[in-house]
């Protein structure tokens, strides 16, 4: 069950949050910006908020130098501004140059690793906090999943409060774990009697500071028993993956964004706190242009394999709703939330930026869609298939696939072995295929069996008190998505034109790990191809 907040529907109803008049002339602190999510918000505030005094970019320092360096090569140059920068590039240039601010810091440090009275000075020149940094690899080693989504928020909190300005963090409505039934826009009671375990607040945060002592301990005795660096990281993903199971989640992305909402919680009290929790982020519904991604994103993976011939059967619950929003809903979102934060009194506040209680989308509808719309016209995706689709693409329950999964590997195996006896070099492609789906299942087969539906009545209540005028300007209704349009045409060709590259081109780095997925490179790690940590 959930610990529910006070309605946010009814929190400030005299408040009326106008966007652009609440961030004319103000400052704002965003983190992540090298990230997807970041520069779709970055780019709908240079395009709708002429006003804006500056936006303050946190970039951590790169190979190629230092945040400016990286703004410009991973940011500036990036294909979210194509439509901006054809259509006003003076504008767009002139407010890159005069506007936006890099400040070269880690958000995995204490003052963001700059000096004391720097930090003190960044933190008194802004007026609001947007942090969209995250480790999104479902299966990353505990210590750094925990150190960019959890522990992070200490400082940024810190900033926070030396500011005193609010703060508007980036979750995911996934932080839910493994309860089942309706989850609204509440803070999550683990679903574990270990997690049940942990002191609640009278106010409804948890205290986590003797579970983060505990991990923290634990990943130590971990690093003393393995020298080499392979088997370490292999050995800290396996304790994530299984600690975030102990205590109520599936996976240690999960277990690392509910970690640091406790702690932004219990930091913030008593001061503006707003947590936008998104579903599935995927490919813009409209803005800047339909389909815009950038790298292969959670049911991607899926596709790409699929594509690509190297699976073509999955575990997952058909009639389960799979949660997807466009990319372009939650930016909006965030832009709704910072007003509102900017102008009303502080106040703890949690919007889910969801589809699945107002639009639902079944698992079954989506894959029946995709195949459909694969089969008569891959050829107009280019990039995505290289051949026609040979097989139906099944699903079957999760005891079916593990069954089937075995025999499929006793014969692959064999096979393989014999053709290596005969002296055939490679792995053969049924053995490739094994373990690109057995590694897909092991990543996302939680999130094709939704056992639960996200309801945002807070975040629509947000966009109702904003007015016609601003639910046109930034709409976050996923009532607005057709799915299967977005899904056969705006999705799948955004697939092809942006996260991919061209079958003779070197891959971008957003795509490499997909690549290497799908391409069977990292069958043996177990590690998702999944975007790289956001900072």
């Amino acid at each position: 069950m959930t610990d529910f907040l006070p309605d946010p529907d009814l929190l400030d109803p005299q408040v009326v949050p106008d966007a652009r008049v609440a961030f004319a002339g103000k400052r704002i602190l965003l983190t992540g910006a090298t990230g997807f999510v970041a520069k779709v918000l970055l780019e709908k505030l240079v395009r709708t908020v002429p006003d804006l005094e500056r936006i303050v970019l946190l970039i951590r320092p790169g190979e190629g130098g230092g945040a400016h360096a990286r703004f410009v090569r991973e940011i500036a140059a990036s294909s979210v501004f194509d439509p901006l920068r054809a259509a006003r590039p003076a504008c767009l240039e002139r407010f890159f140059a005069e506007r936006v601010e890099c400040v070269t810091g880690e958000v995995t440090e204490a003052c963001f690793g700059l000096p004391p009275h720097r930090f003190a000075q960044l933190a008194r020149s802004v007026d609001l906090i947007v942090n969209a940094a995250a480790s999104v690899d479902f299966r990353e080693p505990l210590d750094q999943a925990l150190a960019i989504n959890a522990l992070s928020l200490r400082h940024l909190t810190a900033c926070a409060r030396v500011a005193d300005v609010p703060l508007v963090h980036i979750s995911t409505c996934y932080v839910n774990g493994v309860h089942r039934g309706e989850m609204r826009e509440a803070n999550v009671a683990p679903a574990t009697a270990f997690g049940s375990a942990l002191p609640r607040h009278r106010d409804g945060w948890y205290d986590v500071d003797s579970l983060l002592e505990a991990l923290a301990q634990r990943i130590d005795r971990v690093r003393r028993r393995c020298a080499d660096p392979a088997d370490l990281r292999r050995r800290l993903t396996d304790l994530g993956v299984a600690q975030a199971r102990r205590y109520g989640w599936n996976d240690t992305y999960t277990f690392t964004k509910w970690l640091g909402e406790q702690i932004a919680l219990r930091a913030m009290h008593g001061r503006t706190l707003t947590i936008v929790r998104p579903s599935i982020v995927e490919s813009t519904l409209a803005e800047p242009a339909p389909g815009w991604i950038e790298g292969v994103k959670v049911a991607d993976a899926v596709i790409l394999a699929y594509a690509r011939g190297r699976t073509s059967f999955f575990p997952a619950r058909r009639d389960g709703i799979i949660d997807i929003v466009p990319v372009d809903l939650v930016a909006n979102a965030i832009v709704l939330a910072g007003a509102e934060a900017l102008q009303g009194m502080p106040r703890r506040r949690i919007y889910q930026c969801c589809s699945g209680s107002t639009n639902p989308l079944a698992l079954g509808d989506l894959i029946r869609l995709v195949q459909d719309e694969s089969k008569r016209n891959w050829r107009r995706y280019d990039r995505l298939f290289h051949a026609a689709p040979q097989r139906d693409f099944r699903t079957v329950g999760e005891g079916t696939f593990r069954i089937a999964l075995g025999a499929y590997a006793c014969g692959a195996v064999a096979w393989h072995w014999l053709r290596r006896l005969a002296g055939a070099p490679g792995a053969t492609r049924a053995l490739e295929r094994l373990r690109t789906t057995r590694l897909l299942a092991l990543t996302f087969a939680f999130y094709a069996h939704p056992r639960y539906r996200f309801h945002n009545a807070g975040l629509l209540g947000l966009a109702a008190r904003c007015g016609e005028a601003a639910r046109r300007l930034y709409p976050v209704d996923a009532r607005l998505v057709d799915w299967e349009d977005y899904l056969c045409r705006v999705h799948l060709a955004g697939l092809n034109r942006y996260a991919l590259r061209r079958r003779d081109a070197v891959p971008a780095p957003a795509e490499e790990g997909a690549a290497a997925l799908v391409d069977g490179a990292a069958a043996g790690d177990g590690a998702l191809a999944a975007p790289q940590p956001v900072r």
